[in-house]
Protein backbone atom coordinates (compact mmCIF):
# COMPACT_ATOMS: atom_id res chain seq x y z
CA UNK A 1 0.00 0.00 0.00
CA UNK A 2 1.68 3.34 -0.60
CA UNK A 3 0.94 6.89 -0.25
CA UNK A 4 -1.24 8.26 -3.10
CA UNK A 5 -5.16 8.27 -4.43
CA UNK A 6 -6.90 5.36 -4.38
CA UNK A 7 -10.47 4.33 -5.17
CA UNK A 8 -11.08 1.31 -2.38
CA UNK A 9 -9.96 4.64 0.31
CA UNK A 10 -12.84 7.06 -0.19
CA UNK A 11 -12.03 9.06 2.78
CA UNK A 12 -9.57 12.00 2.14
CA UNK A 13 -8.87 15.12 3.75
CA UNK A 14 -12.33 16.22 3.56
CA UNK A 15 -13.59 13.52 5.57
CA UNK A 16 -11.06 13.64 8.51
CA UNK A 17 -11.56 17.91 8.26
CA UNK A 18 -14.82 16.45 10.23
CA UNK A 19 -12.69 16.82 12.66
CA UNK A 20 -11.26 20.48 12.04
CA UNK A 21 -9.29 21.36 9.21
CA UNK A 22 -5.76 21.78 10.94
CA UNK A 23 -6.24 18.03 11.73
CA UNK A 24 -6.37 16.62 8.32
CA UNK A 25 -2.46 15.63 7.78
CA UNK A 26 -1.65 18.83 5.78
CA UNK A 27 -1.03 16.99 2.86
CA UNK A 28 -3.76 17.59 0.73
CA UNK A 29 -3.92 14.06 -0.27
CA UNK A 30 -6.02 10.75 0.65
CA UNK A 31 -4.88 8.76 3.50
CA UNK A 32 -3.20 5.53 3.16
CA UNK A 33 -2.18 4.45 6.49
CA UNK A 34 0.41 1.93 5.69
CA UNK A 35 3.34 3.70 4.25
CA UNK A 36 6.12 2.70 2.33
CA UNK A 37 8.58 2.71 4.79
CA UNK A 38 7.03 -0.59 5.90
CA UNK A 39 8.61 -1.81 3.05
CA UNK A 40 7.81 -4.02 0.13
CA UNK A 41 5.32 -7.41 0.23
CA UNK A 42 7.91 -10.06 1.10
CA UNK A 43 7.31 -12.76 2.66
CA UNK A 44 6.04 -12.72 6.56
CA UNK A 45 8.67 -13.45 9.39
CA UNK A 46 7.24 -15.88 12.20
CA UNK A 47 6.74 -14.21 15.59
CA UNK A 48 8.20 -10.74 13.89
CA UNK A 49 7.01 -8.13 16.66
CA UNK A 50 9.40 -9.89 18.89
CA UNK A 51 11.78 -8.60 17.27
CA UNK A 52 11.33 -5.35 18.87
CA UNK A 53 13.16 -5.23 22.35
CA UNK A 54 10.54 -2.38 22.67
CA UNK A 55 7.31 -4.56 22.19
CA UNK A 56 9.07 -7.44 24.06
CA UNK A 57 9.13 -5.33 26.85
CA UNK A 58 5.45 -4.07 26.40
CA UNK A 59 3.82 -7.74 25.96
CA UNK A 60 5.61 -8.86 29.22
CA UNK A 61 4.30 -6.28 31.12
CA UNK A 62 0.56 -6.43 29.80
CA UNK A 63 1.00 -9.72 30.12
CA UNK A 64 1.58 -9.30 34.06
CA UNK A 65 -1.13 -6.69 34.46
CA UNK A 66 -3.77 -9.07 32.62
CA UNK A 67 -2.79 -12.08 34.91
CA UNK A 68 -3.43 -9.46 37.68
CA UNK A 69 -6.61 -8.26 36.21
CA UNK A 70 -7.70 -11.96 36.41
CA UNK A 71 -6.29 -12.57 40.16
CA UNK A 72 -8.25 -9.69 41.10
CA UNK A 73 -11.45 -11.40 39.86
CA UNK A 74 -10.79 -14.40 41.07
CA UNK A 75 -10.29 -12.97 44.82
CA UNK A 76 -13.10 -10.57 44.87
CA UNK A 77 -15.95 -12.22 42.93
CA UNK A 78 -14.90 -14.94 45.28
CA UNK A 79 -15.15 -12.44 48.52
CA UNK A 80 -18.33 -10.91 47.41
CA UNK A 81 -20.25 -13.71 47.19
CA UNK A 82 -18.95 -15.21 50.43
CA UNK A 83 -19.98 -12.03 52.37
CA UNK A 84 -22.82 -10.88 49.94
CA UNK A 85 -24.54 -14.09 48.78
CA UNK A 86 -26.21 -11.61 46.41
CA UNK A 87 -26.90 -13.32 42.41
CA UNK A 88 -27.80 -9.02 41.56
CA UNK A 89 -24.18 -8.08 42.68
CA UNK A 90 -22.80 -11.17 40.29
CA UNK A 91 -24.93 -9.67 37.41
CA UNK A 92 -23.53 -6.24 38.04
CA UNK A 93 -20.12 -7.73 38.02
CA UNK A 94 -20.62 -8.82 34.38
CA UNK A 95 -22.29 -5.37 33.30
CA UNK A 96 -19.93 -3.50 35.21
CA UNK A 97 -17.03 -4.44 33.42
CA UNK A 98 -18.43 -4.02 29.69
CA UNK A 99 -20.58 -1.05 29.81
CA UNK A 100 -17.74 1.14 30.41
CA UNK A 101 -16.30 -0.26 26.95
CA UNK A 102 -19.73 0.67 25.22
CA UNK A 103 -19.94 4.38 26.78
CA UNK A 104 -16.38 5.65 26.45
CA UNK A 105 -14.29 3.75 24.34
CA UNK A 106 -14.40 6.06 21.42
CA UNK A 107 -13.55 8.80 24.42
CA UNK A 108 -10.25 6.72 25.11
CA UNK A 109 -9.62 6.76 21.80
CA UNK A 110 -10.26 10.50 20.94
CA UNK A 111 -7.88 11.00 24.03
CA UNK A 112 -5.08 9.01 23.14
CA UNK A 113 -5.56 10.83 19.28
CA UNK A 114 -4.76 14.07 21.14
CA UNK A 115 -2.68 13.37 24.28
CA UNK A 116 0.70 10.62 25.22
CA UNK A 117 -1.41 6.89 25.52
CA UNK A 118 1.15 6.06 27.67
CA UNK A 119 -0.08 8.57 29.91
CA UNK A 120 -3.86 7.43 29.64
CA UNK A 121 -2.29 3.70 29.98
CA UNK A 122 -0.34 4.46 33.29
CA UNK A 123 -3.80 6.22 34.51
CA UNK A 124 -5.77 2.66 33.85
CA UNK A 125 -2.75 0.93 35.09
CA UNK A 126 -3.58 3.46 38.52
CA UNK A 127 -6.88 2.58 38.64
CA UNK A 128 -6.53 -0.91 39.12
CA UNK A 129 -3.76 -0.82 41.36
CA UNK A 130 -6.15 1.82 43.76
CA UNK A 131 -8.98 -1.39 43.10
CA UNK A 132 -6.88 -3.97 44.32
CA UNK A 133 -5.64 -1.74 47.55
CA UNK A 134 -9.01 -0.91 48.10
CA UNK A 135 -10.86 -4.13 48.31
CA UNK A 136 -7.65 -5.20 50.46
CA UNK A 137 -8.04 -2.45 53.38
CA UNK A 138 -11.95 -2.86 53.24
CA UNK A 139 -11.66 -6.36 53.14
CA UNK A 140 -8.90 -6.37 56.08
CA UNK A 141 -10.86 -3.61 58.23
CA UNK A 142 -14.23 -5.89 58.18
CA UNK A 143 -15.82 -2.67 56.63
CA UNK A 144 -16.83 -3.98 52.94
CA UNK A 145 -20.41 -2.58 52.05
CA UNK A 146 -21.92 -3.53 48.93
CA UNK A 147 -22.18 -0.28 47.73
CA UNK A 148 -18.16 -0.20 48.36
CA UNK A 149 -18.05 -3.63 46.21
CA UNK A 150 -20.12 -1.70 43.59
CA UNK A 151 -18.21 1.20 42.91
CA UNK A 152 -14.68 -0.63 42.83
CA UNK A 153 -16.26 -3.04 40.07
CA UNK A 154 -16.98 -0.22 38.20
CA UNK A 155 -14.08 1.57 38.47
CA UNK A 156 -12.72 -1.35 37.42
CA UNK A 157 -14.19 -1.31 34.48
CA UNK A 158 -13.02 2.13 33.75
CA UNK A 159 -9.58 1.36 33.82
CA UNK A 160 -9.90 -1.19 31.58
CA UNK A 161 -11.22 1.64 28.97
CA UNK A 162 -7.86 3.64 30.07
CA UNK A 163 -5.96 0.66 29.14
CA UNK A 164 -7.49 -0.65 26.25
CA UNK A 165 -8.05 2.17 23.13
CA UNK A 166 -4.99 3.75 24.17
CA UNK A 167 -2.69 0.74 24.29
CA UNK A 168 -3.66 -0.26 21.29
CA UNK A 169 -2.41 2.89 19.26
CA UNK A 170 0.66 2.62 21.94
CA UNK A 171 1.54 -1.19 19.61
CA UNK A 172 1.25 0.85 16.97
CA UNK A 173 3.77 3.26 17.67
CA UNK A 174 6.02 0.91 19.01
CA UNK A 175 6.05 -2.26 15.92
CA UNK A 176 4.88 0.35 13.07
CA UNK A 177 2.47 -1.26 10.66
CA UNK A 178 5.06 -3.75 9.07
CA UNK A 179 4.65 -5.66 12.26
CA UNK A 180 1.04 -4.82 13.87
CA UNK A 181 -0.73 -7.93 12.62
CA UNK A 182 1.88 -9.90 14.24
CA UNK A 183 1.83 -7.40 17.51
CA UNK A 184 -1.63 -7.85 17.45
CA UNK A 185 -1.82 -11.23 17.70
CA UNK A 186 0.68 -11.82 20.27
CA UNK A 187 -1.26 -9.42 22.23
CA UNK A 188 -4.21 -11.02 22.06
CA UNK A 189 -2.84 -14.80 22.85
CA UNK A 190 -0.70 -13.32 25.83
CA UNK A 191 -4.60 -12.14 27.34
CA UNK A 192 -5.14 -15.74 27.24
CA UNK A 193 -2.49 -16.39 28.70
CA UNK A 194 -3.40 -14.34 31.50
CA UNK A 195 -6.44 -16.06 31.52
CA UNK A 196 -4.93 -19.12 32.51
CA UNK A 197 -2.59 -18.20 34.96
CA UNK A 198 -4.68 -15.82 36.99
CA UNK A 199 -7.01 -18.48 38.04
CA UNK A 200 -4.23 -20.43 38.67
CA UNK A 201 -2.48 -17.95 40.89
CA UNK A 202 -6.00 -16.28 42.34
CA UNK A 203 -6.66 -19.94 43.83
CA UNK A 204 -2.64 -20.19 45.77
CA UNK A 205 -2.96 -16.55 46.78
CA UNK A 206 -6.52 -17.26 48.46
CA UNK A 207 -4.89 -20.45 50.05
CA UNK A 208 -1.56 -19.01 50.95
CA UNK A 209 -1.92 -15.88 51.94
CA UNK A 210 -6.12 -15.05 52.27
CA UNK A 211 -7.94 -12.20 50.13
CA UNK A 212 -6.90 -9.30 51.62
CA UNK A 213 -3.14 -9.72 51.22
CA UNK A 214 -3.59 -11.45 47.91
CA UNK A 215 -4.90 -8.79 47.19
CA UNK A 216 -1.95 -6.38 48.09
CA UNK A 217 0.62 -8.19 45.98
CA UNK A 218 -1.36 -8.47 43.79
CA UNK A 219 -1.40 -4.64 43.23
CA UNK A 220 2.09 -4.30 42.44
CA UNK A 221 1.75 -7.04 39.39
CA UNK A 222 0.78 -3.32 37.81
CA UNK A 223 4.00 -1.94 38.29
CA UNK A 224 6.18 -3.02 35.44
CA UNK A 225 4.26 -1.44 33.19
CA UNK A 226 3.45 1.56 35.32
CA UNK A 227 7.63 2.07 35.13
CA UNK A 228 8.65 1.00 31.77
CA UNK A 229 6.17 3.37 30.11
CA UNK A 230 7.12 6.29 32.43
CA UNK A 231 10.60 6.25 30.04
CA UNK A 232 9.55 4.13 27.33
CA UNK A 233 10.21 5.94 23.61
CA UNK A 234 7.22 6.12 21.89
CA UNK A 235 4.07 7.96 21.86
CA UNK A 236 3.77 11.82 19.64
CA UNK A 237 7.10 12.74 21.11
CA UNK A 238 9.04 9.92 18.75
CA UNK A 239 6.40 9.67 15.77
CA UNK A 240 7.58 11.06 12.49
CA UNK A 241 6.52 14.55 11.52
CA UNK A 242 3.89 12.93 9.12
CA UNK A 243 2.51 10.54 12.01
CA UNK A 244 2.97 13.36 15.18
CA UNK A 245 0.19 15.55 13.65
CA UNK A 246 -1.78 15.97 16.69
CA UNK A 247 -5.74 14.61 17.10
CA UNK A 248 -8.24 17.01 17.06
CA UNK A 249 -10.21 18.05 20.26
CA UNK A 250 -12.28 15.66 22.12
CA UNK A 251 -16.22 16.41 21.47
CA UNK A 252 -17.68 13.79 23.63
CA UNK A 253 -20.71 11.83 21.97
CA UNK A 254 -19.80 13.88 18.82
CA UNK A 255 -17.00 12.10 18.58
CA UNK A 256 -18.73 8.97 17.63
CA UNK A 257 -20.58 10.55 15.03
CA UNK A 258 -18.06 12.20 14.05
CA UNK A 259 -15.55 9.02 13.39
CA UNK A 260 -18.62 7.07 11.97
CA UNK A 261 -18.94 9.34 8.98
CA UNK A 262 -15.16 9.44 8.18
CA UNK A 263 -14.78 5.87 8.04
CA UNK A 264 -18.25 5.11 6.06
CA UNK A 265 -16.60 4.47 2.95
CA UNK A 266 -14.01 2.26 3.90
CA UNK A 267 -15.22 -1.26 3.68
CA UNK A 268 -12.69 -2.94 5.50
CA UNK A 269 -13.29 -0.85 8.70
CA UNK A 270 -16.73 -0.74 8.48
CA UNK A 271 -17.33 -4.37 7.73
CA UNK A 272 -14.46 -5.26 10.71
CA UNK A 273 -16.42 -3.09 13.33
CA UNK A 274 -19.87 -4.81 11.91
CA UNK A 275 -18.29 -8.46 12.39
CA UNK A 276 -17.18 -7.89 16.01
CA UNK A 277 -20.15 -6.11 17.02
CA UNK A 278 -22.51 -8.49 15.97
CA UNK A 279 -20.52 -11.33 17.44
CA UNK A 280 -20.17 -9.38 21.09
CA UNK A 281 -23.83 -9.21 20.77
CA UNK A 282 -25.18 -12.50 20.22
CA UNK A 283 -22.68 -14.89 21.67
CA UNK A 284 -19.35 -13.32 22.40
CA UNK A 285 -17.81 -15.01 25.83
CA UNK A 286 -21.44 -15.17 27.25
CA UNK A 287 -21.46 -19.18 27.29
CA UNK A 288 -18.49 -19.76 29.76
CA UNK A 289 -20.87 -18.26 32.14
CA UNK A 290 -22.95 -21.75 31.71
CA UNK A 291 -19.75 -24.10 31.92
CA UNK A 292 -20.96 -25.41 35.05
CA UNK A 293 -23.98 -26.12 34.02
CA UNK A 294 -23.21 -27.91 30.12
CA UNK A 295 -19.88 -29.71 32.14
CA UNK A 296 -22.89 -31.52 34.59
CA UNK A 297 -25.28 -32.23 31.48
CA UNK A 298 -22.03 -33.57 29.58
CA UNK A 299 -22.24 -36.30 32.12
CA UNK A 300 -18.43 -36.14 33.82
CA UNK A 301 -20.05 -36.52 37.27
CA UNK A 302 -18.15 -33.66 38.94
CA UNK A 303 -18.74 -30.83 37.06
CA UNK A 304 -16.29 -28.58 38.67
CA UNK A 305 -13.74 -30.61 37.17
CA UNK A 306 -15.66 -30.87 33.93
CA UNK A 307 -15.97 -26.75 34.14
CA UNK A 308 -12.09 -26.37 34.48
CA UNK A 309 -11.15 -28.37 31.90
CA UNK A 310 -14.05 -26.51 29.41
CA UNK A 311 -12.55 -23.78 29.97
CA UNK A 312 -9.43 -24.67 29.21
CA UNK A 313 -9.60 -26.06 26.36
CA UNK A 314 -11.26 -23.10 24.90
CA UNK A 315 -8.35 -20.88 26.14
CA UNK A 316 -5.75 -23.61 24.79
CA UNK A 317 -7.35 -23.22 21.73
CA UNK A 318 -6.80 -19.34 21.39
CA UNK A 319 -3.14 -20.18 22.93
CA UNK A 320 -2.56 -22.77 19.75
CA UNK A 321 -4.27 -20.18 17.49
CA UNK A 322 -1.70 -17.33 18.09
CA UNK A 323 1.03 -19.29 17.87
CA UNK A 324 0.04 -20.86 14.82
CA UNK A 325 -0.72 -18.22 12.84
CA UNK A 326 2.40 -16.64 14.03
CA UNK A 327 4.49 -19.36 12.83
CA UNK A 328 3.17 -18.87 9.20
CA UNK A 329 2.85 -15.61 9.54
CA UNK A 330 -0.56 -14.89 8.61
CA UNK A 331 -1.59 -11.70 6.97
CA UNK A 332 -5.14 -10.12 7.60
CA UNK A 333 -7.56 -10.44 4.98
CA UNK A 334 -11.22 -9.09 5.47
CA UNK A 335 -12.43 -12.57 3.22
CA UNK A 336 -10.67 -14.46 5.86
CA UNK A 337 -11.85 -12.82 9.17
CA UNK A 338 -15.34 -13.56 7.78
CA UNK A 339 -14.30 -17.35 7.37
CA UNK A 340 -12.92 -17.85 10.12
CA UNK A 341 -15.69 -16.52 12.29
CA UNK A 342 -18.79 -18.39 10.53
CA UNK A 343 -16.30 -21.86 11.04
CA UNK A 344 -16.16 -20.62 14.97
CA UNK A 345 -20.20 -20.04 14.95
CA UNK A 346 -20.62 -23.46 13.21
CA UNK A 347 -18.12 -24.61 16.22
CA UNK A 348 -20.26 -22.98 19.12
CA UNK A 349 -23.29 -24.25 17.93
CA UNK A 350 -21.88 -27.82 17.78
CA UNK A 351 -20.52 -27.79 21.06
CA UNK A 352 -23.76 -26.66 22.16
CA UNK A 353 -25.69 -29.29 20.83
CA UNK A 354 -23.20 -32.13 21.71
CA UNK A 355 -23.90 -34.85 24.03
CA UNK A 356 -20.19 -36.62 24.16
CA UNK A 357 -17.50 -34.60 26.69
CA UNK A 358 -14.52 -35.63 24.23
CA UNK A 359 -16.12 -33.76 20.99
CA UNK A 360 -17.41 -31.01 22.86
CA UNK A 361 -13.49 -30.11 24.49
CA UNK A 362 -12.44 -30.84 20.66
CA UNK A 363 -15.22 -27.98 19.05
CA UNK A 364 -14.62 -25.90 22.25
CA UNK A 365 -10.70 -26.06 21.93
CA UNK A 366 -11.79 -25.60 17.96
CA UNK A 367 -14.02 -21.94 18.80
CA UNK A 368 -11.41 -20.60 20.65
CA UNK A 369 -8.64 -21.11 17.86
CA UNK A 370 -10.62 -19.49 15.40
CA UNK A 371 -11.79 -16.44 17.63
CA UNK A 372 -8.35 -15.33 18.30
CA UNK A 373 -7.95 -15.78 14.51
CA UNK A 374 -10.71 -13.72 13.62
CA UNK A 375 -10.70 -10.82 16.40
CA UNK A 376 -6.83 -10.65 16.31
CA UNK A 377 -7.13 -10.45 12.47
CA UNK A 378 -10.00 -7.88 12.39
CA UNK A 379 -8.00 -5.47 14.61
CA UNK A 380 -5.08 -5.47 12.66
CA UNK A 381 -7.10 -4.60 9.58
CA UNK A 382 -9.16 -1.24 11.80
CA UNK A 383 -5.59 -0.24 12.92
CA UNK A 384 -3.88 -0.55 9.44
CA UNK A 385 -6.76 1.01 7.64
CA UNK A 386 -7.46 3.73 10.24
CA UNK A 387 -6.16 7.82 8.98
CA UNK A 388 -3.59 8.27 11.53
CA UNK A 389 -5.56 11.62 12.89
CA UNK A 390 -8.50 9.75 14.00
CA UNK A 391 -6.56 6.17 15.02
CA UNK A 392 -7.44 6.49 18.28
CA UNK A 393 -10.96 7.15 17.63
CA UNK A 394 -11.22 4.57 15.50
CA UNK A 395 -9.71 1.78 17.33
CA UNK A 396 -12.16 3.09 20.20
CA UNK A 397 -15.30 2.66 17.90
CA UNK A 398 -13.98 -0.66 17.29
CA UNK A 399 -13.63 -1.38 21.19
CA UNK A 400 -17.26 0.10 21.81
CA UNK A 401 -18.75 -2.52 19.42
CA UNK A 402 -16.11 -5.51 20.15
CA UNK A 403 -16.18 -5.09 23.86
CA UNK A 404 -19.14 -2.86 25.06
CA UNK A 405 -21.85 -4.85 23.17
CA UNK A 406 -20.89 -7.94 25.11
CA UNK A 407 -22.73 -6.29 28.41
CA UNK A 408 -26.09 -7.39 26.53
CA UNK A 409 -24.68 -10.86 25.21
CA UNK A 410 -25.82 -12.41 27.81
CA UNK A 411 -29.51 -11.90 27.20
CA UNK A 412 -29.64 -14.10 23.94
CA UNK A 413 -27.80 -16.61 25.88
CA UNK A 414 -28.57 -16.78 29.73
CA UNK A 415 -32.62 -15.50 29.45
CA UNK A 416 -33.10 -17.38 26.21
CA UNK A 417 -31.63 -20.50 28.07
CA UNK A 418 -33.28 -20.12 30.89
CA UNK A 419 -36.63 -20.36 28.88
CA UNK A 420 -35.89 -23.17 26.17
CA UNK A 421 -32.67 -24.38 27.86
CA UNK A 422 -28.56 -23.44 27.73
CA UNK A 423 -28.26 -26.39 24.95
CA UNK A 424 -31.12 -24.91 22.41
CA UNK A 425 -30.28 -21.51 23.49
CA UNK A 426 -26.52 -21.25 22.50
CA UNK A 427 -26.80 -23.16 19.54
CA UNK A 428 -30.05 -20.86 18.43
CA UNK A 429 -27.70 -18.00 18.56
CA UNK A 430 -25.03 -19.02 17.10
CA UNK A 431 -26.68 -20.27 14.13
CA UNK A 432 -28.52 -16.48 13.91
CA UNK A 433 -25.13 -15.13 14.20
CA UNK A 434 -23.82 -17.09 11.70
CA UNK A 435 -26.56 -15.57 9.37
CA UNK A 436 -25.40 -12.14 10.05
CA UNK A 437 -22.22 -12.86 9.40
CA UNK A 438 -23.09 -14.60 6.06
CA UNK A 439 -25.48 -11.50 5.51
CA UNK A 440 -22.10 -8.99 6.02
CA UNK A 441 -19.96 -11.20 3.71
CA UNK A 442 -22.02 -10.95 1.05
CA UNK A 443 -22.94 -7.09 1.18
CA UNK A 444 -20.20 -5.34 3.54
CA UNK A 445 -16.54 -7.45 3.09
CA UNK A 446 -14.51 -5.40 0.90
CA UNK A 447 -14.12 -7.52 -2.50
CA UNK A 448 -10.89 -9.82 -3.26
CA UNK A 449 -7.98 -7.57 -3.73
CA UNK A 450 -5.86 -7.61 -6.97
CA UNK A 451 -2.83 -7.02 -5.07
CA UNK A 452 -1.04 -7.65 -2.16
CA UNK A 453 -0.54 -4.89 0.11
CA UNK A 454 2.49 -5.36 2.76
CA UNK A 455 1.25 -5.08 5.90
CA UNK A 456 -2.99 -6.41 4.92
CA UNK A 457 -5.05 -7.79 2.16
Amino acid sequence: MTVGARADMPWNTQAVQTFGAATALNLGITLSTVSTASGGPGAPQSFAALRLPGYRAYLFGNALAMMADSIEHVITYWTAFQKFHSPALGGFAVISHWLPFLLFSTLAGALADRFDPRRLVQIGMGLFMFCSIAWSVLILTDSLQMWHAAVLLLLHGCAGVFWGPPGQVLIHDIVGPKQLPSAVRLMATSRYVGLLAGPAVGAAFLLIFGSPYGLMINAFFYLPLILWLWKAPYGPRFRSAAAAVRGPAVRGLADIIATIRAISGERTIVSMILLSGTASLIVANAYQAQMPAFGADLGHGDASASYSALLAADAAGALTGGIVLEAYGLRPNARTAFAFAMVWCCAIAGFALSSSYPLALALLFTAGFLELSFNSMAQSLVQLHAPPPIRGRVIGLYSMAGLGLRAFSGITVGIMGSLIGIHWSLSISALVLLGFIAFLFVFAAPPRPRATAPGAE
